[in-house]
């Protein structure tokens, strides 16, 4: 009985009916497609992209070169050396970020005891020549100073959950 069914089956083609129909519902309906160089879909407020490093309000750089971020990175992809300063307090001379290596997890950004490192919403960027894929200090700061109004809000709205 069952061979029988199955071959009343094949030979209406009931499961090829069964697709178009499918079809046929989503050819109608409204799309949903977003025209990407127009338009940019919504990101949430704890999107991780291209990595920034944050100042005070007084310009000095927050790092404060524990080298927390450096130790539970996973990838190995941060790179840190320190050294006092006249002061006495501790500040980084080399902080550097191997995009390539880098998996873009957050545990950096979560380790940060002030908030230094952050991920940015950037994420259109290339690189056209060998090299470019390591984010410098200098780098980093400037990208933190150009997106710092969008980090602090982006920092404020993740509160609840730190």
């Amino acid at each position: 009985m069952k061979v029988f069914i199955d071959y009343i089956r094949s030979l209406f083609l009931l499961e090829l009916l069964k697709g178009l129909q499918l079809t046929g519902r989503y050819l109608c309906a409204k799309k949903f497609t977003i025209q990407y160089p127009e338009e940019r879909a919504p990101l949430s407020p704890r999107f991780r992209g291209l990595h920034a490093q944050r100042r005070y309000e007084s310009g000095e750089e927050r790092c404060i070169a524990c080298k927390l971020c450096e130790a539970t990175c996973p990838a190995l992809a941060i790179t840190i050396e320190a050294a006092p300063r006249e002061d006495g307090s501790r500040r980084t001379t080399r902080y550097e970020i191997d995009l390539f290596k880098c998996i873009f997890c957050g545990y950096c950004e979560e380790s940060c005891p002030v908030d230094a490192i952050v991920e940015s919403r950037t994420y259109e960027y290339c690189f056209e020549n060998r090299g470019e894929n390591i984010m410098t200090k200098e780098q980093l700061l400037a990208h933190g100073d150009k997106h710092e109004v969008q980090l602090a809000k982006d920092l404020e709205a993740q509160a609840p959950y730190r």
